[in-house]
């Protein structure tokens, strides 16, 4: 059923992700007039604050993390906030939920972040409350499960009140302008396409680097580690998107098809082809941070960085490795996807003493967004000893081609999208199930053969065993 909700229920309303993200994505869209004017967002956790407080509390928030470009529209923004507290373990406080946010009959969207155990209570208040019915759609913030099962306990609970058509599975990632503008470079661009293969593509890296250690997070990280907090959904995604078939239309259903198709055709990974680590201490800009172990307080064996040699066992991708990367107390904070193409097949320039590279296309998410293309081209001279040719890239800075004092950041998207209503963007649940699948394989895997993390300096790119894994195969990391 299509509808644009007239309420927004967000659960966690005084966590850290609604302070960050949520309450200025709200406001930015607020400021551009891009939800409707009778739009009530109620906001709910464990917090005693009334209405007034927590306009207070969420005025503090926006003055912190919201662009100063925006900041003339919070007072009319806050008139649209109202709050009632809640433990999702009380059936009753669900009723006094449902008398605070009113009517529905125009529509409502719920925001739902918790903690996995809390799902099935939640669900069951909001039932018992009539706040499940035909005209409520419900968003899923990670983490939605640690496991196969743990998540089809959690897709079971949820899908027994909605149907698949009202649950939006969210993966920020998939709401980055950068990302979404894969799909764009490789549909809406003759050139690529034809070459989207193994025939000329030899190997695909994706990373996502971060800087930071534990932060505010190490209860739940430390349970989950870095395979199944970044791997399992947002570079799962991101593979999927770079190996897809072309679909047949821009919409929820075709796009989620081919996604599926990719997810299933992982092949199980090999322990050889995988590396996990932890890090120790050392340090990040010049300046001293501690190892894992000294910030989590107590010795773990969670990894905070893992590296991984996938395959796709499929036509288009036969033989062709995906590089996957990812960890904590990097170097630097990048997240990139880098298609590396094959070396032409016959050099003419190679008599007179010219090297051809071949040609790379780097697509940078995060924290810049750019697409850049290497290619080869003749060094300016007269050659009299020798052609000589250099790679020469073409840069696509997006703040540069889409010039404009507003940035949006990626839950402004989402969350627009699940007010009124589209999907696209969104995780179905064969997907989950297919990426939950071979996350499993690799975990049972690494007990199997007692695979434990390595040590490797924080500030450094990981282990050294993570450059073995792509230099065996005659490639590199792009660092």
């Amino acid at each position: 059923m299509s509808f644009t909700a007239d309420r927004l229920l967000l659960f966690g309303a005084t966590g850290d992700l609604s302070q960050r993200m949520l309450l200025p994505s709200l406001c930015a869209l607020h400021d551009d007039h891009l939800i409707a004017p009778g739009l009530t967002i109620i906001g709910t956790a464990r917090s005693d604050f009334d209405d007034d407080s927590y306009r207070n509390f969420a005025r503090e928030a926006l003055d912190k993390y919201l662009p100063d470009i925006r900041k003339g529209a919070i007072d009319g923004f806050l008139g649209r906030l109202k709050y009632q507290a809640l433990d999702a373990t009380q059936p009753d406080h669900f009723v006094t939920l449902a008398d605070e946010i009113g009517t529905i009959d125009q529509g409502m969207a719920i925001f739902l972040s918790t903690a996995p155990s809390l799902f099935e209570p939640t669900i069951a208040g909001l039932e018992q409350a009539g706040l499940t019915g035909g005209k409520v759609r419900i968003g899923l913030e990670k983490p939605l499960g640690t496991s196969l099962g743990s998540s089809q306990e959690i897709n079971d609970a949820v899908s027994r009140v909605f149907s698949e058509d009202r649950i939006y599975r969210i993966d920020h990632y998939l709401g980055k302008e950068t990302v979404q503008n894969l799909l764009a470079l490789r549909f809406a661009n003759i050139m690529f396409e034809p070459l989207w293969n193994a025939a000329h593509i030899e190997h695909v890296q994706i990373t996502i680097a971060e800087t930071v250690g534990l932060e505010s997070r190490a209860g739940y990280y430390d349970g989950a580690g870095a395979l199944r907090d970044m791997v399992q959904n947002h570079m799962l995604q991101l593979l999927a998107l770079v190996a897809m078939e072309p679909p047949a239309n821009f919409d929820a259903t075709a796009i989620r098809d081919e996604k599926v198709k990719v997810l299933r055709a992982l092949r199980t990974v090999a322990p050889a082809e995988t590396v996990t680590g932890q890090y120790a201490k050392g340090a990040i800009d010049g300046a001293a941070v501690p190892g894992y172990d000294d910030e989590l307080g107590h010795d773990s064996d969670t990894e905070t960085f893992v590296a991984i040699k996938a395959h796709l066992d499929n036509w288009r991708w036969q033989g062709v490795p995906f590089y996957l990367r990812t960890g904590k107390r990097m170097p630097g904070r990048k997240t990139e996807i880098v298609i590396q193409f094959r070396a032409v097949p016959h050099s003419i320039f190679a008599s007179r003493g010219a090297k051809a590279v071949a040609n790379r296309l780097v697509i940078g998410i995060q924290p810049e967004e750019n697409i850049q293309l290497s290619l080869m081209a003749k060094v300016p001279g007269l050659d009299r000893d020798g052609i000589r040719l250099r790679p020469v890239p073409l840069d696509i800075a997006m703040d540069d081609a889409f010039a404009g004092p507003k940035k949006r950041i990626a839950y402004e998207r989402l969350l627009l999208d699940l007010i009124e209503g589209e999907q696209t963007l969104f995780v179905r649940r064969d997907e989950v199930e297919a990426q939950w699948t071979w996350i499993d394989a690799i975990r049972a895997g690494w007990a199997e053969h007692g695979q434990t993390p390595k040590r490797y300096t924080a500030g450094s790119w990981g282990p050294s065993a993570a450059i073995a894994l792509t230099e065996r195969d005659g490639a590199s990391w792009h660092d």
